[in-house]
Formats: C-alpha cells, sequence, structure tokens
C-alpha cells in the first residue's frame, strides 16, 4: 500500500490510544454488547487521558488541533480493536462540531468542557419512523411562545439515544408554508416532556445504544436553540459532508480487518491436504478485495487532506461514502464465505464483521441516496470532463 503521511506526533497518539483501548475498552466490550450498552465510564476514561475530543480549542479543555487524521487514527484503532460499537467519534467529532460552527460563545462555555471531559454525552436526532434520508418528511415541530419554545415529535434509531446528556434535535418551525424551514435545539437531559422509549435490539454494533426519543410539548429555552432559528436544514447539509467522511474512514478501517482476518484463516485452515491459502480461488478472490482496499486508502486519505484544507466536497463525500460502505459489506461477505462454517459462527471475529457492516450503506444516507448525489453532478450541465479539468 501507498505510504501515509501521518505525522510523528500522530504516530505516537496512535500506539497511546492503542494501549488506551487495549486496557480500558477491550476487556469490557462483551459485557457491554450483552447490555447494549457501553458504560458511561468508558467516556469518561477517554476524556481524562485526552482520547475522547482533541478538535476543541484549550480554553474548552481540548488539544486544540482541528487535524482530522487524530479522528481517523481513533476510528482505525477501534476497528482493530474490534471496538467500533463503542462509537466515541459520534460524540466527539460528528456531534461536538455542531456546537463550534453554529452555536454561540456561551453555549460552547456552556457544554464543551463536559463533553471533552466525558461527563456530557452528545447525540444528534433527525430520523423519524416516517422519515430517514428524506428529511423534508421530517414530523416533529417546534412552536415559538415567549421565551421558549415548545417542541414536540418523536426520533427512533438514535445513536447514544440512552446514554446522551444533551441532544440536538431537529424539527420545523414552519412546517405550513417552508417543509425546509427547520430549527436545531439542544434539549438537556431532565428537560420536562423528553422522555427515552426502547433501547432498540439490532443485528449488529450491539454494545452501541440506539434507542427512540419522545418530545412531549418540551420547552426548550431560546437560549437552546443552535444558530438562528429555521436554519437548521442548512445546517445538517453543512455537517453532511464530515459525517460522511467519518462513515468513510470507519467503513473501510473495519474492511482492512476484515481482510486480515480472513487471510490469516486462509493461510492456517487445510483443505483436501493444503492450505485454503494456496487454491487460486482463494488467491484471486483475496488479490481483487486486497486491490480495492489500497485503491480505496487512497482515495479515503486524499479525502481527509481535502477535508482539513477546507476542499471536500458534498460529492467527493458521497463517493467515500458509498464506495467504502459497500467495500465493508463485501469484505466481510468474502471472509465469511473463506471461513466456510465457522465464518458462520459468533465466535469466529468474521462473523461479527459481517452483521456489524450491513448498516453501513445504510445510515448517513444510504447507497441510493449517494448514487442519486452522485449521478446529479456527473450528470448534469455543469459537469466537467476529465481531459478538461485543472489540476
Amino acid at each position: 500500500m501507498l505510504p501515509r503521511d501521518f505525522t510523528e506526533e500522530q504516530q505516537l497518539f496512535r500506539d497511546a490510544y492503542r494501549k488506551f483501548l487495549a486496557a480500558e475498552i477491550v476487556p469490557h466490550m462483551e459485557s457491554w454488547r450483552e447490555a447494549g450498552i457501553v458504560d458511561r465510564e468508558a467516556f469518561r476514561k477517554a476524556g481524562e487521558q485526552g482520547f475522547l475530543m482533541v478538535w476543541p480549542e484549550e480554553r474548552y479543555g481540548g488539544m486544540g488541533d482541528s487535524d482530522f487524521r487524530f479522528e481517523q487514527i481513533i476510528m482505525e484503532e477501534a476497528a482493530y480493536a474490534r471496538v467500533g460499537d463503542w462509537y466515541s467519534t459520534l460524540h466527539s467529532r460528528l456531534v461536538g462540531p455542531y456546537l463550534t460552527r453554529f452555536g454561540s460563545e456561551e453555549q460552547c462555555q456552556r457544554f464543551l468542557p463536559g463533553c471533552v471531559r466525558g461527563e456530557t454525552i452528545l447525540a444528534i436526532a433527525m430520523t423519524e419512523p416516517d422519515a430517514g434520508s428524506d428529511l423534508a418528511g421530517m414530523r416533529a415541530t417546534a412552536v415559538e411562545a415567549d421565551d421558549h419554545w415548545v417542541l414536540k415529535g418523536a426520533k427512533t434509531y438514535i445513536s447514544n439515544g440512552i446514554n446522551a446528556d444533551l441532544v440536538i434535535v431537529a424539527a420545523k418551525t414552519d412546517p405550513q408554508n417552508n417543509p425546509h424551514h427547520m430549527t436545531l435545539f439542544l434539549v438537556e437531559r431532565g428537560m420536562e416532556g423528553f422522555e427515552r422509549g426502547r433501547n432498540l435490539r439490532k443485528m449488529g454494533l450491539k454494545a452501541q445504544d440506539t434507542a427512540e426519543l419522545f418530545f412531549n410539548d418540551v420547552k426548550v429555552p431560546k437560549a437552546n436553540v443552535l444558530g438562528e432559528p429555521g436554519k437548521g436544514f442548512v445546517y445538517l447539509m453543512e455537517g453532511l459532508a464530515e459525517e460522511r467522511l467519518i462513515g468513510a474512514v470507519g467503513y473501510l478501517a473495519a474492511a482492512q480487518l476484515s481482510w486480515d482476518l480472513t487471510a490469516e484463516f486462509v493461510r492456517e485452515r487445510k483443505a483436501f491436504g493444503k492450505p485454503l491459502a494456496a487454491f487460486q480461488n482463494t488467491q484471486f478472490r483475496m488479490a481483487e478485495m486486497r486491490s480495492q482496499l489500497d485503491f480505496a486508502q487512497a482515495y479515503v486519505d486524499q479525502c481527509v487532506r481535502a477535508f482539513n484544507a477546507g476542499a471536500l466536497t458534498a460529492v467527493d463525500a458521497a463517493k467515500a461514502k458509498l464506495l467504502t460502505s459497500e467495500l465493508q459489506v463485501a469484505a466481510a461477505d468474502l471472509g465469511v464465505q473463506l471461513h466456510g462454517g465457522a465464518g458462520y459462527m459468533d465466535e469466529y471475529p468474521i462473523s461479527r464483521q459481517f452483521t456489524d457492516a450491513r448498516i453501513s450503506p445504510i445510515y448517513a444516507g444510504t447507497s441510493e441516496v449517494m448514487k442519486l448525489i452522485i449521478s446529479r453532478d456527473c450528470l448534469g450541465e455543469s459537469y466537467q470532463p476529465f481531459n478538461t479539468r485543472n489540476f
């Protein structure tokens, strides 16, 4: 594979984070999977050692280093330690930046230090029972009143839904006239009318608490409106490129692990008197997958560089998300097939790699939605032919 451009400081960070996972997270994962939720202490321990949110400025308790490669390291190491369902990146890099990107200084000072320390766990609530990728179909509403807004509606499939202390909730605020007139609200644990439903049982990612949330005439103070009222749809669209890059990094790291697990198995497992790796079918299929993974890694690393430079487009992020989510499923599926009957057994890691992977082409925008985004760009009038681009 081509060399990657992590700095010496980042390599040291990787080593330290790997040791942290081995000591503090890996030993507890099975019990957390059985419970269907990660112990809150995991967030606090990560926060204490500087592994939870590295990008906030020092005045908020962070390192003040916004280089996305730190989060890339966190996601890659989590995948290789097989603790991807402790999805700390949801808290630290997917939801957290909404505060600094759209929030007030008062909101940042009020919430960010606790988030950095792992005391205030974050979630974001967009998906509803009847509205997933189509945000315009959202039914949650909020009505302005005196010094607060009255929020009502329901959300589902919300990651960190049980653990979350602070939830960014999207709701329509002019539903009769404009389906895209949305506002983001900071809903805190304990607000009257804010209730949690079931911790939903899932095919994979068992330790990631995924819940239903209900908002029964919740009075949200105006001080808890994130950004400007009515601009929530725009804010959500702005955050999607980063969300899809986050997904792509994690999906690809998990796919890389599936290949490694399978390579180790086929070298050791024998059939008809020789290792599976000696059969041409195994060699060809593994070679094809290895090539796809290495090409994808080069593209994702380039997307990370583009993001750091402020140049990552929504279309390029959609390509990365589409490619890597499908590749994660394909790599796990190949692994299960080459493991044979063992691949269907939960005691073999490849089995869990497969069940965990299946959600990736669905959340953060389905593969079908990614294809729509990409096709509108490449088939639209503004598309620039390859040989006319300025490289």
